[in-house]
């Protein structure tokens, strides 16, 4: 009986122990630590032959690019921007990239290419590249990815400052047509607003905003807002009629509804 008192706790206490596990070091007494000084270099020589070769390869590319191209497309490549009618080199060269860089798929006369890596993908001055479309070797549209969305450009006048300003201002008031359907109005408000700098004259734009500002119960605001719609619009001289004028006559009556009731409001 007393043994069986004594075990007891013996035994709890084994089972409590700590298991050791035998395990083989990874030194053994009087090694040595390899020195990894060679490795390194080794790393970084190689390292430095690999952009070696990538810097000759797009000189070697540039050097084609601007073998033989017109001057509006030599002078896009030097500053680093695509362009349209661009060849697939010349593309390669405005955005400092090798083909390793892009997905291409072919069909027949028409080509398309896409960055091989998100995380990566190739860039021009103006943004990053979502994808370049090529029609007969050369290029047909490109488009880049912005924060609005993907913005493409089509005809020469896409790609001035005009054009970038107003692909932008577009997206944005999709984007607050979108927020507005989903009642989120301040965030509306603020496409609306940053869209309306990029496209100061856009009468509609001005309904929009005003029609947010009314459900936001921000009547002196509104009012303006309506106002300002109904002016550019200089009623006396439109005449909405037709299907093509059906959403404008549907936006002129209710703005003139509104002003005489927030006037009143306000009166």
């Amino acid at each position: 009986m007393n043994r069986m008192i004594v075990l007891v706790p013996l035994l709890a206490l084994v089972a409590c122990a700590p298991r050791r596990i035998h395990e083989e070091p990874i030194l053994e007494t009087g090694d040595r630590v390899e020195d990894m000084d060679a490795w390194v270099d080794a790393v970084r020589n190689q390292a430095a032959l690999d952009q070696a070769r990538l810097l000759d390869k797009r000189d070697s590319i540039s050097a084609v690019a601007l073998s033989n191209c017109e001057p509006e497309i030599c002078a896009a490549v030097a500053r680093g921007e695509i362009a349209l009618g661009m060849t697939e080199a010349q593309v390669l060269a405005a955005t400092s990239t090798t083909r390793e860089a892009w997905a291409v798929r072919t069909s027949g006369p028409a080509a398309v290419m896409v960055p091989a890596s998100l995380e990566s993908a190739p860039r021009d001055v103006v943004g990053q590249v979502a994808m370049v479309q090529f029609n007969g070797g050369r290029v047909a549209t490109y488009s880049y990815r912005e924060a609005q969305g993907v913005r493409v450009v089509a005809d020469a006048a896409d790609a001035t400052t005009e054009g970038r300003a107003s692909a932008l201002a577009e997206m944005l008031i999709r984007e607050g047509d979108d927020l507005a359907a989903r009642g989120d109005l301040a965030g509306a408000l603020d496409r609306y607003d940053r869209a309306s700098v990029l496209r100061p004259n856009d009468p509609l734009l001005d309904y929009r905003i005003a029609t947010v500002l009314d459900k936001q119960l921000r009547p002196i605001e509104a009012l303006i807002q309506y106002q300002l719609f109904l002016h550019r619009l200089e009623l006396e001289r439109i005449e909405a009629v037709g299907d093509a004028y059906a959403k404008l006559a549907d936006a002129i009556a209710h703005a003139r509804e509104r002003v005489i009731i927030l006037e009143k409001h306000g009166s």
